[in-house]
């Protein structure tokens, strides 16, 4: 994890800059990182302290508006192709948010319930991968208009993900997979 130091709108553009004490020393300007789930491109980095340019569209399609300075935001370095690709696809290519609905926990354990996002469903399967502020993780449970992911104590302690409370929005990526499947099927 790392924290946010700012966010800044000018009449030009917005810029995140956050502390990564952890990956800092391995980051280059242009480098791909993942933040809460979102790729975004190293436009600046100094010390413990790396920057990035966002789009109108990635602040509208992503819980990355409503950082402040001190939010715990979850970062992922790009996979280096010759890397073991552990979980499942996950592109940095934020979806759509999604609010929690409740977090309860079990012994070490957390679950997650999350609505539902209408537009999304059909990617939302039982035991079918989704990524949550860029962490890869299993669906569990899948209601009418919610569903459910557990994690261990280890994801909880790692990312920002145990520290969610009901009403929070959160970084939604479904699986790729699921996606070019629908897209082949209906050019049929």
């Amino acid at each position: 994890m790392g924290e946010c130091q700012w966010l800044r709108r000018t009449t030009e553009s917005t810029q995140l800059t956050v502390s990564a004490p952890h990956i800092e020393k391995r980051i280059r300007t242009g480098d791909s990182v993942a933040i809460n789930g979102c790729c975004l491109t190293v436009t600046s980095h100094k010390k413990e302290l790396i920057s990035f340019d966002l789009l109108d569209e990635t602040l509208k399609c992503t819980n990355l508006k409503s950082v402040r300075p001190g939010t715990k935001i979850n970062l992922e370095r790009a996979l280096a192709a010759d890397g073991r690709l552990g979980g499942h696809f996950v592109q940095g290519h934020v979806d759509t948010t999604t609010v929690l609905r409740a977090a309860t926990p079990k012994g070490g354990d957390l679950r997650l319930d999350f609505e539902m996002p209408a537009a999304y469903a059909r990617y939302i399967a039982y035991k079918c991968s989704v990524a949550i502020n860029g962490v890869s993780l299993t669906v569990a449970e899948v209601g009418d208009d919610t569903f459910t992911i557990w994690i261990i104590p280890h994801t909880r302690k790692v990312t920002n993900l145990g520290r969610l409370e009901a009403g929070d929005e959160v970084n939604l990526e479904c699986d790729i997979l699921a996606k070019y499947t629908e897209r082949i099927l209906a050019a049929k």
